[in-house]
């Protein structure tokens, strides 16, 4: 259990400081890193990273498209753990 915890708040350090440094190259008219990525790191935990870089950064908030990937992948994740906790998987 403690190496989940360990990994979640890693994962989401990481994905947090990966959206600030994509904000970063978006001002610097910079390449930058796919939005795919950032959805893939959310997918497998970083949720509440991307989350507070988005309001934080104020990164991908007026993008509706980014916006609506980001909370279904959020509501997949959370019927997931709901599934989880009421055993029904």
């Amino acid at each position: 259990m403690e190496i989940l915890l360990l990994y979640f708040l890693f994962l989401n350090i990481f994905v947090f400081i990966l959206a600030g440094y994509d904000k970063y190259l978006a001002r610097k008219n910079k390449r930058r890193i796919p939005e795919n990525t950032l959805f893939l790191l959310e997918a497998i935990g970083g949720t509440i990273g991307l989350l507070l870089a988005m309001l934080l950064f104020r990164h991908k908030t007026s993008k509706p498209s980014f916006i609506v990937k980001f909370f279904g992948i959020f509501l997949i994740q959370i019927v997931l753990v709901y599934l989880k906790l009421t055993d029904k998987i």
